[in-house]
């Protein structure tokens, strides 16, 4: 693959840190969940992961639906990322919840939807690592 573009971060301290883009536009503090035994008050990984992926996709079903010409530009993509607890370590668990315009029918929402995972960089870095569940809504 010969990359278009490369995005640069570094974070430091794990969870409970700091994450900077090479140009400094993103600048986060980063805190272990709530739920997780942390206090919340920063930004978390899977937070990150879900928006990467949620607008990676949106941009990929615009792709497939001006390839169709359907206007699916009112769309909006919901990622849901979960972590847990697998054997020594920990994995994570996808839920993509698309809403499609009313304009849109059923059977060529779900094609294009499932065109779209397809083509989505995040989605084909997941694909067989792990569970990614397609919602249309």
């Amino acid at each position: 693959m010969d990359a278009l573009y490369t995005a640069v971060a570094t974070a430091t301290h794990g969870r409970e840190g700091r994450a900077v883009s090479s140009d400094g536009r993103l600048d986060l503090q980063l805190a272990i969940p709530a739920e997780m035994g942390g206090n919340g008050q920063g930004t978390n990984p899977e937070q990150l992961f879900a928006a990467g992926y949620s607008a990676c996709f949106a941009s990929a079903l615009g792709l497939v639906g001006r390839q169709a010409k359907v206007d699916v530009s009112e769309a909006a993509v919901t990622a849901e990322v979960g972590i847990g607890k697998q054997g020594e370590g920990f994995a994570l668990a996808v839920t993509l919840r698309v809403e499609l315009p009313d304009t849109v029918d059923q059977a060529t929402g779900r094609k294009l939807v499932e065109q779209a995972h397809q083509v989505c960089p995040y989605s084909n870095a997941t694909r067989g690592n792990i569970p990614v569940e397609l919602v249309i809504e």
